[in-house]
């Protein structure tokens, strides 16, 4: 019989107790859903077990690349992010607002769609833990709440992973943001494989986490334990794929809107908005009302857009956003500068999978040391000048 474990207290289980973890979250009525191997990538699906997960595989990452490869051991979690995030679960890319029935001369609002299930997200890495607090910034925790996106959170069970590998494309370091997660969990996981075994150090982040981890076998760790798991989050910090300096980034980005690096994007761009489609933390939408033919009914629903669509600027007499130059500004200025204004933080969790789905290979992170570097330059110029 273990003691009860606390938030903060680092436990060890073995891979047939996360198994057992699995299991009881099922009973509890929670849907899990995870990492999966789905059409050669790491895509989150619902799982029912370890079996479903993507064991032995890792990926390769690249500005506009993306592929995986077998590692050389069983590891579940040995791999960086794919093109999922969690935002689909607790943001749908389609719901249904409300829906309007006719009764005789008037109409009756109806329930908008079934109950949301209550999730258990498993293997949510400390970036995505991040942009799902920055989500909640926006539809949570201001004056106008999203009551549907409030009420997916509030039931949501986390179950975070430590990142052991950092990927091409990764700067969460930059942003501080990762690798290791240290709030808005559960449960956290470090994945060690070595010459003790594969196993997993577990950190409780939450009472509704203590009394599930007190529910299955589990050991105090030990100092050799604690030790190994600082050790592997501390090389994927050291092996990041990509840097992005953010000193005074704010003021850079919102003092260069005329800037001709935004043409030398603008010609590279397909404007196809697949860096808002995979970003964690864009949240972007538009509405669409429907009604039946014989106007018995009507819904409003509410759809995943981007500002790189040139209707998503458009008001009345046309779209504020015309050129591609301009869209891209919008995003990556909002993102990194704009965000902050309005949010408090930076909208950027350094994911990197706006650069590995970009089309083109357009990467965030060169695009802002490249300006940064073409305005530091003209500065010192003009002090030449004085």
């Amino acid at each position: 019989m273990t003691s009860m474990p606390q938030p903060g207290m680092a436990r060890c289980i073995e891979p047939a107790a996360l198994q057992a973890l699995i299991d009881l979250l099922a009973q509890e009525g929670y849907l899990i859903v995870g990492p999966t191997r789905q059409d050669d990538a790491i895509v989150y699906d619902r799982i029912a077990g370890l079996d479903d997960l993507p064991a032995g595989w890792t990926d390769v990452q690249a500005p506009g690349h993306y592929t995986l490869v077998r590692r050389d051991d069983d590891a579940f979690f040995g791999y960086a992010v794919g093109p999922h995030s969690w935002k689909r679960f607790l943001h749908p890319p389609v719901e249904t607002l409300w829906r309007a029935l006719r009764d005789g001369d008037s109409f009756t609002l109806a329930a908008p769609s079934a109950p949301a299930p209550r999730y258990a997200l498993f293997g949510v890495r400390a970036c995505d833990l991040r942009a799902i607090a920055i989500q909640d910034r926006v539809f949570r925790d201001g004056a106008h709440v999203d009551h549907a996106y409030a009420d997916r959170r509030r039931s949501a069970f986390i179950i975070a992973v430590n990142c052991g590998v950092a990927g091409g494309n990764c700067f969460c370091v930059s942003m501080g943001s990762g690798p290791r997660a240290d709030a808005g969990f559960d449960l956290a996981l470090t994945e060690l494989i070595d010459a003790a075994g594969h196993r997993f150090l577990l950190e409780v982040g939450s009472d509704a986490g203590a009394a599930l981890l007190a529910r299955i076998d589990n050991v105090e760790a030990s100092m050799a334990d604690v030790d190994s798991a600082k050790a592997v989050v501390s090389h994927t910090a050291a092996h990041m794929g990509r840097h992005m300096e953010t000193r005074g980034l704010k003021e850079l980005l919102q003092g260069q809107p005329q800037h001709p690096r935004w043409d030398d994007v603008a010609a590279r761009c397909l404007a196809c908005g697949n860096c808002t489609m995979v970003c964690p933390t864009c949240f972007c939408t538009t509405i669409e009302d429907h009604g039946s033919i014989d106007g018995s009914s009507a819904e409003r629903v509410r759809t995943w857009d981007s500002c790189f669509t040139l209707d998503f600027s458009y008001i009345h007499g046309g779209s504020v956003r015309t050129s591609t130059r301009s869209r891209y500004r919008q995003w990556l200025t909002h993102k990194l500068a704009h965000w902050i204004d309005q949010f408090g933080v930076s909208g950027c969790v350094g994911c990197g999978r706006c650069i590995a789905w970009c089309p083109v290979g357009i990467d965030i992170t060169e695009e802002v040391a490249t300006l940064r570097v073409a305005v530091e330059a003209g500065n010192e110029a003009g002090h030449e000048h004085d």
